[in-house]
């Protein structure tokens, strides 16, 4: 795994010598961590492999000896299982100038193949371009073949690149590449189909297709098979009407992801497709913490933004 973890280190993070570095991971993941831990060291980097304690659902706050390890760092690793992304921790990290770079549910593969062996500084402009049309648009509808009809206006909305480089304080999933924005809270009406896949919970590669019912911004109805009953299900248990908030849309960027393989960070970086995501918004440019953040993806998406199509049915009319 050291041609990944030298891409990891030395290419995404940007890690130099002296710098501190925290490796936050579990016992499922220690191999990847130890591996990108070996790569910084070698660097001349303080390096801290920290354990993170058990944690039930993606999103959920870590602990305090990971949130302390968290705020001491120069560069954080996320290596873990379940997604610590999208918490109150890793915000307040990059406040006080940390370049976190999450890896939730890497597997060995991902390390030696797929979409980490990219060009992400070929592609970084591109993403960079779609985030801005984010910025700039007021109004962006996306549709596809299985029944995706939905808008959202992006008035005083901010788009992110997130094109897998830290150049400095920020963050950014890892290998997935994407630009994407937290849509005006409140705004979000109508269907999204997902028929791609939803990485989190187990879930993985759509079987039957997933339908949200979304109205003033808040998914109201999670329709389909036994994948969508089980969503359904876990998010009642939440009970937390934040976890149904629409926090995110997102495209996938990453050329060197083709297919569904139910790994979280490729799956949401296959190219041509988008996401949303669902729950907490904060680290997106939003306002909303909630119990957890899940991303569902579609296939064959158009994407209009103020009535011009930037993607059609999941080709894009320009490229970098």
């Amino acid at each position: 795994m050291k041609d990944g973890a030298k891409i990891l280190v030395r290419t995404c993070a940007n890690v130099q010598a002296t710098e501190k570095v925290v490796v936050v991971t579990d016992s499922e993941r220690i191999e990847i961590a130890q591996a990108v831990s070996g790569e910084a060291e070698q660097i001349g980097a303080q390096v801290k492999i920290v354990i993170s304690p058990e944690r039930s659902i993606d999103n959920e706050e870590p602990g305090t000896a990971v949130k302390e390890a968290l705020f001491d760092a120069d560069v954080a690793f996320l290596p873990v299982t379940l997604a610590m992304a999208h918490t109150r921790a890793v915000r307040e990290a990059i406040t006080k100038g940390a370049r976190v770079l999450s890896m939730t549910a890497f597997t060995k593969r991902m390390m030696r193949e797929g979409g980490l062996f990219t060009d992400f500084r070929a592609r970084q402009p591109f993403c960079q371009s779609l985030a801005a049309r984010l910025s700039e648009g007021s109004r962006l509808r996306v549709t596809n073949p299985s029944g995706t009809d939905l808008t959202m206006s992006l008035v005083g909305v901010t788009g992110n690149s997130h094109a897998c480089l830290l150049d400095g304080p920020g963050f950014s999933a890892v290998p997935n590449i994407e630009a994407n924005c937290a849509p005006t809270q409140g705004t979000a009406e109508g269907v999204f189909v997902c028929d791609g896949s939803i990485p989190y919970y187990g879930v993985g590669p759509i079987r039957h297709p997933i339908t949200f019912r979304i109205s003033e911004g808040f998914v109201t109805e999670i329709e389909g098979g036994e994948q969508a009953r089980f969503l359904a299900s876990l998010l009642a248990e939440q009970e937390d009407l934040w976890v149904y908030n629409l926090a995110q849309f997102a495209f996938g960027l990453n050329p060197a992801c083709t297919e569904f393989t139910g790994e979280m960070l490729n799956d949401e970086g296959v190219n041509g497709t988008v996401h949303i995501g669902v729950g907490t918004s904060a680290n997106l440019g939003g306002e909303v913490s909630a119990k957890t953040h899940f991303d569902a993806i579609t296939q064959a998406p158009t994407v209009e933004i103020d009535g011009g199509v930037v993607l059609s049915e999941g080709k894009f009319l320009t490229d970098a």
